[in-house]
């Protein structure tokens, strides 16, 4: 018996848990991405809108407007709503999916934080960054070298970034969260630092602890041993955890978090993670619950989705994402990562499990 097979079972198993984590990244964020603007798209206006058109609870896609009041959604909301899709559409949350597998397929497990970055200027168009990966692609192109492509006119080290680009580290290390996160770090040096990083390295940890954990709460408590104790990172997360075992409903435990992350922005790393963690809770193993909360909860509602989308995909297996989330998809991707535009999801798993299966 291989060492996979005695954390997570079968091959096929775990062939069907990566499936999963695939389809739950994708899918969780083509339900956030009509509603990705955190200060404008809060809680309350998302809920308004899907009470506006009868969608609560949400159980499907986000339903097309039923009418001109509100905020707009974001301009690819027409190829994002139910009805509407086929295929995913292109979207940096799973670009850098995308772009990991390929770091892993090129370079190995061994790869360098450099590497990472010369992959991006071969691999990755300039305009389809933002935030710290943008300002670490302008860094590289002026041969700046890690760890300064992080740190030099760098206002955003501490966003979301790079716990978005964490997954592929999650899912080819099943049952080894302190492997994942370590491959996680090396890949955020590259844009982040402080809270930045450990949220790659906690998201990572996350995604590789749900393989085994009889639990969701099980899964946040090992990611979180991963990160230092005394991060703000840890503290909220920990904050999370305790608001859901005190039984504060939902809403309250969200207004609770949000006054304890109030000035650091929608798109920082901290805020996001509780929203990521409050989602898993409370959404206690269930798929459409889990990201029907995260996303609700507002902030950078597409990243959040995916992560919160991509844990529970590999909680439940691909076989378990109920139908309405994953045939809209048709076993396609959008991407503008060269030369995988139009992939079948099916391939980036199979792809993804032969690396996982590679130290088995």
């Amino acid at each position: 018996m291989t060492a996979v097979d005695a954390a997570v079972g079968t091959a096929p198993a775990l062939a069907d848990r990566i499936l999963g984590g695939w389809l739950g990244r994708i899918a969780g964020n083509m339900l956030g991405k009509p509603v990705e603007q955190g200060d404008v798209w809060t809680r309350d206006r998302i809920d308004r809108y899907l009470r506006a058109a009868d969608a609560l609870p949400l159980t499907d896609y986000l339903p097309e407007p039923a009418g001109d009041d509100g905020p707009p959604l974001r301009p690819e909301w027409r190829s994002c709503v139910r009805g509407r899709i086929h295929g995913s559409c292109r979207d940096d949350d799973v670009d850098y999916a995308i772009l990991g597998l390929d770091l892993l397929e090129t370079h190995g497990f061994d790869f360098t934080t450099e590497q990472v970055g010369e992959l991006w200027l071969r691999r990755l168009p300039y305009l389809q960054t933002f935030t710290a990966e943008r300002v670490a692609y302008r860094n590289l192109a002026n041969g700046l070298k890690p760890p300064l492509t992080a740190t030099y006119d760098n206002p955003y080290q501490e966003w979301i970034g790079a716990l978005i680009r964490a997954d592929i580290h999650g899912w080819t290390s099943p049952g080894d969260p302190n492997r994942a996160a370590s491959l996680a770090r090396r890949d955020a040096v590259l844009s982040h630092t402080g809270n930045g990083v450990y949220g790659a390295m906690w998201a990572a940890a996350l995604i590789a602890a749900a393989f085994t954990a009889p639990t969701v709460r099980a899964a946040v408590d090992a990611a979180l041993t991963v990160i230092p104790a005394g991060s703000r990172l840890a503290r909220t997360v920990r904050r999370a955890l305790a608001l859901h075992e005190a039984g504060l409903p939902w809403e309250d435990a969200l207004d609770t978090l949000a006054e304890e992350t109030a000035g650091l922005g929608w798109i920082h790393t901290v805020p996001n993670a509780a929203v990521i963690t409050a989602g898993l809770l409370y959404g206690g193993g269930d798929f459409t619950r889990t990201i029907a909360l995260t996303v609700r909860a507002g902030l950078d509602t597409d990243s959040n989705g995916a992560t919160a989308g991509s844990v529970a995909g590999v909680m439940t297996g691909a076989a378990a994402v109920p139908a309405q989330w994953k045939d809209p998809l048709e076993d396609t991707v959008r991407s503008a990562v060269f030369g995988f535009d139009g992939v079948h999801v099916s391939e980036l798993a199979e792809r993804t499990l032969r690396l996982a299966l590679l130290d088995a």
